[in-house]
């Protein structure tokens, strides 16, 4: 039976605030152009094939870009890379040639850029994408990972950037 009760929005926001999740900047490249954000919504569905999903809010229409490209990076961000993910998450306005110009990049086997510095990077190919309320959910099938340094991880809690 399905409940037809539904949760407080704001009460499910702070909830989400002891949800400690990784930080990651997502990016592609393509016809639509070079796109990167900074997203805490990642996860792997699978090892084989390896694949992972990420969410993406609906209410920045360049986040289609990611679906138009058809590839997408997942760059998992360490601590000392924490003014980079707030640079990749709005913070200073910067326009994504200006982010993009902060740090060190690569091309992936997709063409997405992977950040050098990063944990790990997951490169995709888009395989399925669905809107859900607020965001899209775009699952991609992992072309190519890269393994970086060990390092402490960046995560995000109780609305603020932590070293874990």
């Amino acid at each position: 039976m399905l409940s037809t009760m539904r949760t407080d929005p704001r009460a499910f926001r702070e909830a989400m605030t002891r949800f400690a999740a990784s930080v990651h900047i997502v990016t592609t490249d393509g016809r639509s152009g070079r796109r990167g954000v900074t997203v805490s919504s990642a996860c792997s569905v699978s090892d084989d094939p390896a694949t992972l999903l990420i969410c993406l809010n609906q209410s920045s229409p360049e986040n289609d870009w990611f679906e138009t490209n058809g590839v997408f990076a997942v760059n998992v961000m360490s601590a000392r890379d924490e003014a980079l993910a707030r640079k990749f998450a709005g913070e200073g306005k910067l326009s994504q040639e200006d982010r993009f110009a902060e740090g060190e990049w690569e091309t992936g086997a997709t063409g997405a850029p992977l950040l050098k510095s990063a944990l790990a990077g997951f490169d995709c190919r888009l395989i399925d994408a669905r809107i859900v309320a607020t965001h899209k959910v775009l699952i991609g099938e992992v072309a190519d990972l890269k393994l970086g340094e060990r390092a402490p991880s960046l995560v995000y809690v109780d609305r603020g950037f932590r070293s874990l």
